[in-house]
């Protein structure tokens, strides 16, 4: 039996971004510090952009599109083969 997570659609949340927002953020903060110049002008349009463009998907939908392109598996979330469940 495989332990099943109680709220499949609450992903995890920074203050009052989710993590998905927060990595956008972080990497293109990196990039400004790096390389700096219109990356500073790029960080701000550029998380405000994937913001917008995320309200028009459900919630969680960038950790589905990597697992299903199988770059990475989903963390406590049971393989799509399993058939028993527990909460």
């Amino acid at each position: 039996m495989e332990r099943f997570p109680q709220y499949l659609s609450s992903p995890m949340q920074v203050l009052w971004w989710e993590s998905d927002e927060v990595a956008i953020i972080l990497t293109l903060l990196a990039m400004a510090l790096v390389f700096g110049g219109i990356f500073w002008i790029v960080m701000f349009a550029g998380s405000g952009l994937y913001s917008g463009i995320k309200k028009k998907y459900p919630k969680g939908f960038l950790k589905h599109m990597i697992y299903f392109s199988g770059m990475k598996d989903l963390k406590h979330y049971p393989s799509a083969f399993q058939s028993k469940f527990s909460e």
